[in-house]
């Protein structure tokens, strides 16, 4: 398959952040950019994305009446949600 360049400028903060969250997965900013793009261009993922959204409004409520809700995490409260 044949490969196609993009070039893309950001400003310097946005770049910075870009950078932070390449950092936290390991990735270098070229490699963590060319992985958000193909992410982003995949239908199958956004459909996935978006059935789990819907089931989860669908049916969060009866998960929660059957198993309960989940603990809380560090420094939330009881009935707080994550």
């Amino acid at each position: 398959m044949g490969k196609k360049q993009i070039n893309v400028r950001v400003d310097e903060d946005v770049y910075a952040g870009i950078e932070e969250r390449a950092a936290a997965v390991g990735l270098e900013v070229t490699e963590y950019a060319r992985q958000v793009l193909a992410d982003e261009a995949n239908d199958l993922r956004h459909r996935f994305l978006n059935a789990g959204a819907h089931f989860t409004a669908e049916w969060g409520d009866h998960f929660a009446e059957r198993f309960g809700h989940p603990a809380p995490a560090r420094g939330e409260t009881p009935g707080q949600a994550a």
